[in-house]
């Protein structure tokens, strides 16, 4: 959403900008524009990958957790049934 905010913007600001520009200046202008989307997507695909990183690390962590409690669980449940 934010990606797709930032290129409606910057294409608005784009023609409106070329009305009273020479050629030269609005092919800068258009380079400009483009580095930017381009450095927030790279921005965004950052933000992305950390959060995925982090969702991933958060839900390693809970399996680990898990499967200690279940092996615990299980051995007190041996050790109760062996008595």
């Amino acid at each position: 959403m934010k990606i797709t905010t930032t290129l409606v913007a910057a294409a608005a600001l784009l023609g409106l900008a070329a009305c009273n520009q020479n050629p030269t200046e609005n092919k800068a202008d258009q380079i400009e524009a483009n580095a930017e989307n381009t450095a927030d997507v790279i921005e965004a695909n950052a933000d992305n990958a950390a959060d995925n990183l982090q969702a991933n690390a958060e839900n390693t962590a809970d399996a680990v957790r898990d499967a200690g409690d279940n092996k615990a669980d299980a051995v007190r449940n041996g050790a109760t049934n062996a008595n």
